[in-house]
């Protein structure tokens, strides 16, 4: 009953008049944000975060909670229209999202991926109000050992199944850590790696970093691949009036794959590091293994479309329960979110749900109505959409230019952050050109701080002994289920790869 009674708390909560408007406008922005080919979740909360300041916590952490599901609504509009993927989470519904409007099919298409997209979405939050509460109680007991290496398990999972090439993701994670080691050790009061510069004294802000990896990285890398060249309204094909909703048959045909790919994404989204990507490609993967006509699947199949959207909302939610109840993001996006929790004074992990039960239960009832509110705009603002990829992305990009600017600008009025954010722009261009993970530096420039304070105190308390780590029971699962993720889980993706590729060669 305390569940229940909870959670009615966080829906008048979340039902207040500004919070909904806030609720809205994040649906709104993340489905834009969506849409644009290349963005993303990140790019759209990093863009967004400054405008937060001076707003209430619960109200702006909605916001850009709903930006953050909200992106993988709009995402699947260019999936489906132009078989362009809006983010990585969005990928595999270009399989037979694409061709399902080549067969004129694109109206049908669209409203299942976002009927998928609830069911994911509702499902993962369901699932959020039941097991938080479990997790945050197992989690109590953590110290300083716990914490440490809970960090490092995110980043090294992270490292290894996003990173294509694993070396190419630790040298990405080691320039988060380098760029998270700037300002005054804490410890001796010495300054480290601030060349003399005061503004650097307090380290390097988390938003201009993230705004360039994310926001110029991107726009230097779509320029790179010519997409400003590219007329996108010859190729769109979409018809309003005919043909527009599913039909009874696709409905049946997945009502099992919208149950399966919504749990599974939501059990790979609770894994630190895994994230909607590998959920959505798995729930296709599983999908097809499973299908009576798997030979259908990569020619317009509606239960290929369906799984996949189903599993990455059902991973952006299950990526908040270690958020909330372990302080630990797996993601980019969450990775944000965690830093503008300690923006506003908030620390996530196993207190949260006790010391701010308004904020966080208020967060939870919020995901319910948001993705009622992404249904709807998803199925009747399409043509809107529609129009959005119809902007000649050379007219859009300087308007995305000119927004990470004043947003990076508006933060501490520095222009040193600006030559900050410029600089994070290119290398996060040359990070997309060669394969590296500007995911795995976010995540480490957020979590090494963290970590190396965690792993002070623990040396604290063990006199410098690292046994501390084997002799807590919980530390030692900790290790049991990094090594799992970051060795076992690669070695059966590579397993199946290599089946997969010996099968397509016979």
């Amino acid at each position: 009953m305390d569940i229940f009674s909870d959670l009615l708390m966080g829906m008048s909560v979340a039902l207040s008049p500004v919070n909904i408007l806030y609720l809205v406008v994040g649906a709104l922005v993340g489905m834009t944000v969506g849409v644009i080919p290349g963005f993303g979740p990140a790019a759209g909360i990093a863009l967004l975060l400054p405008v937060t300041f001076g707003m209430d916590p619960i109200s702006a952490v909605v916001m850009l909670s709903a930006i953050y599901y909200g992106a993988m609504y709009g995402g699947t509009i260019t999936a489906i229209l132009l078989n362009t993927p809006g983010d990585s989470g969005t990928v595999a519904s270009t399989f037979d999202g694409y061709p399902l409007a080549q067969k004129g099919r694109a109206g049908p298409a669209l409203v299942m991926q976002a009927v998928a997209s609830f069911t994911g979405g509702t499902v993962g939050v369901i699932l959020i109000t039941l097991l938080a509460p479990l997790f945050s109680q197992v989690t109590r007991s953590f110290g300083p050992p716990e914490y440490f290496l809970l960090a490092m398990m995110g980043i090294l999972t992270l490292v290894v199944m996003i990173g294509g090439n694993w070396r190419l993701g630790l040298i990405s994670a080691l320039i988060g850590f380098a760029l998270g080691t700037v300002g005054v050790d804490l410890e001796t009061g010495r300054s480290r790696y601030t060349f003399g510069s005061a503004e650097l004294i307090g380290g390097i802000n988390f938003i201009p970093v993230a705004i360039g990896l994310f926001g110029l990285g991107e726009l230097f890398y779509a320029f790179y691949r010519g997409i400003h060249k590219v007329d996108s309204s010859d190729m769109i094909t979409y018809d309003r009036k005919n043909n527009f909703w599913p039909k009874a048959q696709d409905f049946i045909e997945t009502r099992f794959t919208l149950v399966r790919g919504s749990l599974l994404g939501f059990v790979i989204g609770v894994i630190p590091g895994a994230g909607a990507a590998i959920a959505s490609l798995v729930a296709y993967s599983v999908e097809k293994s499973l299908s009576r006509n798997p030979e259908r699947f990569g020619k317009g199949e509606m239960a290929g479309l369906v799984a996949p959207e189903a599993a990455n909302n059902g991973a952006s939610s299950g990526a908040m329960i270690p958020l909330l109840t372990l302080g630990l993001p797996g993601s980019a996006s969450t990775a944000i979110l965690l830093a503008a929790f300690l923006m506003w004074g908030l620390r996530p992990g196993p207190l949260l749900m006790t010391q701010n039960p308004e904020f966080a239960w208020g967060l939870i009832a919020s995901m319910y109505f948001g993705n009622m509110a992404l249904l709807t705009i998803s199925i009747f603002a399409i043509p809107v959409f529609v129009m959005i990829l119809k902007i000649p992305y050379r007219v859009l990009a300087p308007v995305v230019l000119v927004i990470c600017t004043l947003g990076t600008f508006s933060v501490n009025s520095s222009h040193i952050e600006i030559y900050i954010m410029l600089a994070a722009g290119v290398v996060g261009f040359m990070m997309r050109l060669y394969g590296f993970s500007p995911a795995a530096v976010v995540l480490a420039l957020v979590l090494g701080p963290l970590a190396e304070e965690s792993l002070r105190q623990t040396l604290t308390i063990s006199r410098g002994s690292f046994g501390i780590f084997l002799d807590r029971q919980a530390s030692v699962w900790i290790i049991v289920i990094t090594i799992v993720l970051v060795v076992v889980l690669p070695m059966i993706q590579l397993i199946g790869r290599r089946a997969r590729e010996g099968k397509s060669t016979t």
